[in-house]
Order: structure tokens, then C-alpha cells, then sequence
């Protein structure tokens, strides 16, 4: 059977083309998909395409953004084998790790990709980046997707979308995943690394669609203000806070510093601890310092990423559980996000 992909695209730097006449890059009409790309015509798939009216900077994602988005999905679920959403990359991270939450019982690859150079240059990146984000979501063992799950695809790497952060603006190899091994590699072929990957099952796809951005990353560097610190914890209506502290979860033991963190957590707000390194993870007790955090109720995030942190708490806080179920499921891997 001939898979079919639904090609979402939301805006960024990979659909840009340049204008015949005034050699300006504009967007490219993605309906239009097989006159930009005449070589996708040699894969036996049925591709259809969706642009959102208007494209999105990737810059100017918001939760609204992400319900649109999850929405498209919903609606064309039945209909596809798969999705490939084409995004721009300063926000791709947030945008996939929101998404792998939001798409409760996925059963079918929804790949992100994008580029660092506009499709419409010579050397971009973006053409194999598309064409190999293509190919990963029509994949397929039998009757089951080989990657079911939401994932970001860039530089001849599947990564696990919640598991992923931007890290390089120039490099074509602008992503990484530094807790988890990539999904699947690409080469002269494409090696998919099964046991690392979801697996499929036949609950039916639930979509959630509300989000709730009282949340705020408080990223500690030495030398904060204490006033810095006692106004982001008062900030009116704040529910969640992600606490960016250094190497294995560690913060400042400051009177000040412990005594605005505990004032917040008895209000009900939300602490939850996650590492600044871009590998490895927090561990609470490992330190003295760290061992206050949690003594105070400070909730460890294990080796999560900042992106997938805030999108989980959007997430939970959103679904309208009470404090105490939202802080045990943040500490429970829900979609391979971290690893306790």
C-alpha cells in the first residue's frame, strides 16, 4: 500500500525561494511541492501538503500556535500515515516537545525538520533535510511505522523531539540530543535504532489542547539579585517556575535565596529543578547544595531539557491537576522525555 504523508508547513527559513524576478526570498507555495522538488516524484508515496495562513517566525510561537498545529494533525489523523511539519529552528524543540505531550497515544511518526539556508539557496541543507524527514515518516516494518512517535529530524540524525535543544546558529548541525542516543541515523542508508524508539500500540490518538503559560525559566547565574530572584517569584498569577541551576542541580545556599524559594513553593508555586549543562542530569542530594532544594519541596528533573521542561509544565498545569499530581507526573517519564 502506498503510505501517505501529510506535509504540515508553518513557516521558517526551509520554505523560503527566491522570486525569479527580483531574486528576493518569499515563501514557496508548498501544494505546489513536486515543481520544487521534481526528485520526490521517485518515492512511491502519496504527498499532500497544508501551509499555515499566515506563516509563522518561529520566533512568534505561542500556545495558540501549538493548538493549531495539534489541531491540523487531529483532523487529518485518519487520513495519513504520517506527518513531516516543516518549522523554524529557533523554536523547533519547544514546538516538538510540546507536541510529543499534547498527541496523548500516538501511533504514527510526526517528524519535524527545517534548515539553517533557505531552500531556495544552492547550498542549503534544507532539500536533505526534507527529502530524508520524508522518507523516515513513510518507513514502515510491516504493517507499523518504524517511528512512531514525535521527532526532530536534522543533519543525517532522528532525534526524540522532547529530548532535543537548538545549540549551534551556523552549523547545519544545529541540534542536539544530549541525554539520548539518536533514533536513527543517516548515511549511505538509514539505520534505525528500534529498541531506542516508542513503540506502536492501538489506543486511540487524544488530543489535549489546553495549556497554560503561567510558567517562567529563572536561569541562576552567580551574582544574581536577590530583587531579581523575590519579583519573578511574586510575579501575580505565576503557577510553575523552571529553575536552571548549575552541573548536577545545584544553586546558591544564600538565607535569601533558600527563603524565596520556600515563601513560593508555600503559595503553591510549582519549583522544578533541571540542569543548565546541555548533558547529564540533576541530582538532588548529590550536593549540599542541592540537598536544601530538596529538603524545601523543590521538585529534580532528572536529565529532562529546559524545552521539554516547560513545555511539560504548560502541559500539566493546563490539564488542571492539583499541585501534587502535577509535581509526581513531572518526575514520571510520560513520553520518553527523561529518564528517571
Amino acid at each position: 500500500m502506498t503510505p501517505s504523508l501529510l506535509i504540515i508547513y508553518t513557516g521558517g527559513t526551509i520554505g523560503m525561494v527566491k522570486d525569479p524576478h527580483t531574486g528576493a526570498l518569499q515563501p514557496y507555495p508548498f501544494e505546489d511541492i513536486y515543481k520544487l522538488m521534481p526528485v520526490l516524484r521517485n518515492f512511491d508515496y502519496a504527498l499532500h501538503s497544508v501551509s499555515f495562513a499566515p506563516l509563522i517566525d518561529s520566533s512568534n510561537v505561542t500556545p495558540g500556535f501549538w493548538v493549531k498545529l495539534a489541531t491540523v494533525i487531529e483532523e487529518n489523523y485518519e487520513k495519513y500515515d504520517g506527518f513531516v511539519v516543516l518549522h523554524g529552528t529557533d523554536t523547533m524543540a519547544y514546538s516538538a516537545s510540546m507536541l510529543s505531550f499534547m498527541l496523548e497515544n500516538l501511533s504514527k511518526p510526526v517528524i519535524f525538520t527545517g534548515s539553517q539556508l533557505p531552500m531556495g539557496v544552492i547550498r542549503t541543507d534544507g532539500r536533505d533535510n526534507f527529502i530524508n524527514a520524508i522518507e523516515i515518516a513513510a518507513a514502515r516494518n510491516g504493517d507499523k511505522p518504524m517511528v512512531p512517535e514525535v521527532a526532530i529530524y536534522f543533519e543525517n540524525k532522528l532525534m526524540r523531539g522532547n529530548r532535543t535543544s537548538k545549540y549551534n546558529a551556523e552549523n547545519f548541525n544545529a541540534f542536539l540530543s544530549g541525554n539520548y542516543p539518536p533514533l536513527a541515523e543517516v548515511g549511505v542508508r538509514i539505520r534505525y535504532h528500534s529498541a531506542l524508539i516508542l513503540k506502536t500500540h492501538n489506543r486511540k490518538l487524544s488530543v489535549h489542547k489546553k495549556l497554560d503559560n503561567s510558567v517562567l525559566i529563572l536561569k541562576l547565574f552567580p551574582g544574581i539579585a536577590s530583587i531579581v530572584v523575590k519579583n519573578a517569584l511574586n510575579i501575580p498569577g505565576l503557577k510553575g517556575v523552571i529553575l536552571e541551576t548549575y552541573g548536577a542541580g545545584n544553586a546558591p545556599t544564600d538565607d535569601w535565596f533558600i527563603d524565596a524559594l520556600r515563601e513560593a513553593i508555600q503559595k503553591g508555586i510549582i519549583i522544578y529543578n533541571v540542569t543548565q549543562c546541555k548533558g547529564g542530569a540533576v541530582d538532588m542530594g548529590k550536593y549540599e547544595t542541592s540537598i536544601i532544594l530538596n529538603r524545601i519541596g523543590v521538585i529534580g528533573g532528572f536529565d529532562i531539557t529546559t524545552e521539554s521542561a516547560i513545555a511539560k509544565m504548560m502541559f500539566l498545569l493546563g490539564q488542571g491537576y492539583k499541585n501534587d499530581k502535577v509535581k509526581k507526573l513531572l518526575q514520571v517519564s510520560m513520553r520518553g522525555e527523561l529518564t528517571v
